[in-house]
């Protein structure tokens, strides 16, 4: 069985072994497990595999920069996770593994110049048009795309709007954006009437230190805070480099601990969606699904911790890819037996 799979990973690298047909099997059966769901959460998110160590393997890109500017070789990994309204893991739907390149010193274009294609944010928007595209095949299941801070630009909302809008967005906002009133985003909505006021159960959260692309986080004890709810109705503007497009309105649910504990970081976010947001209940049960998006996260930490995925060595990025391939079933595997093994602790194995 081993001497089997090194067989298949080392085939050629323009053979029709790739990624992509590896996963196709998978890929269907978690479009059938969707379509007997009323509602699923397509989660995209992007990771970084380290493979500084695998000195041998050729085609790796630079992921990277540590202190002493030395290049961190490796590959970035973008992915849709579909987890069911309860959080339950359906499967891999999309993954998209490429060798970031560094910019060419001679490209001296501002990045607003610089088209969508040529972006690694448009990873994004063709995540979105494949959720788009498979939801024509399942009408009576609700599809909600989730996303975090980092597909919060206005081409994505640009995209989903032109598309037939089969799905629905939910995104953690990150920039204060210009809208149709005086009052910028998050301005316009911290201004606005509360409608709202619960208490949350805030878990704990271990210190993390540095590294080369991620903040420090200091550790966050578990609490129980009362936040503050507050959502409207918003348009916001194209950016001033994108004249040629027209105004998107969206939704914006508001989320506000005002009185942290001393020293604590209060926990405030904003959540862009194209969902009609007409209730506290539906403005916590988008927050709620919302909360589920570190359900991929979990699903990044089996694969490089539990399946460690990074110590691979192949003698090609294209055979790397095929072996990120099978673990990262493997990996969706082990997630969900956790999951049902807590959740239902008398099944049978």
């Amino acid at each position: 069985m081993i001497r089997g799979q090194y067989r298949l990973l080392d085939q050629p690298d323009e053979s029709a072994v790739t990624m992509e047909n590896i996963l196709k099997p998978h890929r269907e059966q978690t479009i059938r497990r969707m379509m007997a769901h009323k509602t699923v959460l397509c989660i995209q998110d992007g990771t970084d595999l380290n493979y500084n160590g695998a000195t041998e393997c050729q085609g790796l890109g630079v992921i990277g920069n540590n202190q002493t500017s030395a290049k961190t070789r490796g590959l970035h990994l973008h992915s849709t996770l579909v987890v069911s309204d309860e959080g339950l893991p359906l499967g891999l739907l999309r993954a998209d593994c490429k060798a970031p390149k560094p910019r060419n010193p001679e490209d001296t274009r501002p990045a607003h110049e610089i088209p969508l294609e040529e972006k690694k944010t448009y990873t994004w928007v063709l995540g979105m048009r494949d959720c788009e595209a498979i939801a024509a095949d399942m009408p009576h299941t609700r599809i909600i795309q989730v996303m975090d801070r980092e597909a919060d630009f206005f081409e994505l909302f640009d995209a989903w709007r032109d598309s037939p809008k089969r799905t629905e967005l939910l995104v953690r906002a990150h920039h204060d954006r210009r809208t149709d009133t005086e009052l910028s985003l998050f301005d316009g909505i911290s201004a606005s009437e509360v409608r709202g006021q619960f208490l949350l159960h805030i878990d704990r959260q271990s210190a993390r230190a540095k590294k080369s692309k991620q903040k420090a986080r200091p550790a966050r004890p578990e609490r129980t805070s009362e936040m503050t709810l507050r959502y409207r109705q918003v348009v916001l503007l194209p950016p001033k480099h994108l004249p040629d497009k027209k105004p998107v309105s969206l939704w914006l649910i508001h989320l506000d601990e005002e009185h942290p504990p001393a020293d604590a970081v209060p926990i405030e976010w904003f959540i862009l969606t194209t969902m009609k947001v007409d209730s506290p209940e539906m403005a916590q049960r988008l927050l709620k699904y919302y909360c589920l998006r570190w359900r991929v996260e979990d699903w990044h930490r089996v694969m490089k911790t539990g399946c460690r995925i990074e110590d691979l060595r192949n003698e090609s990025a294209e055979r790397l890819k095929r072996a990120i391939a099978i673990y990262l079933v493997i990996a969706w595997r082990i997630m969900l037996m956790t999951l049902l093994g807590r959740e239902a602790p008398d099944l049978p194995p």
